[in-house]
């Protein structure tokens, strides 16, 4: 009976550590969320009129960020952001398809980006705020 006490405990000792080793390999393994991470938005104002935008800001859990756009009044949803990248406070992507880039810096709240959208030889002001969804 004593031997079979022992094996258990081994066992189950053996295991809590395998559990704990695995949890502390996943923090430290994960990147430290970045406060660009959410959803973002802005109306452009375009001189003949103006549109909404929706900045989708996700990361990976190696720390990359990556990012779509919408354009609810366009009907344009999920456009693909080439390249995005953060570091505080500036916040840089850019969109092939549509030969555009944003860059801005964000507040120190984390609540809201101040910058410039860049797209066919014309540069507009533009605000992002994050979205309470």
């Amino acid at each position: 009976m004593k031997n079979l006490s022992t094996s258990r405990f081994g066992f189950y000792s053996a295991l809590i550590v395998m559990i704990s080793f695995t949890l502390a390999l996943s923090a430290a393994t994960t990147a430290p969320v970045s406060a660009a991470v959410g959803n973002w938005n802005a109306t452009v104002e375009t001189g003949n009129g103006s549109a909404r935008l929706v900045l989708h800001i996700a990361q990976a859990a190696d720390g990359k960020l990556t990012a779509t756009l919408d354009s609810p009044d366009q009907g344009a949803t999920g456009i693909t952001i080439d390249s995005i990248t953060y570091k505080e406070p500036g916040l840089i992507f850019a969109i092939e398809t549509i030969g555009s880039t944003y860059s801005g810096k964000m507040n120190k709240e984390s609540s809201e980006i101040t910058g410039e959208w860049k797209q066919s030889g014309i540069t507009l002001p533009l605000v992002f705020k994050r979205s309470s969804k």
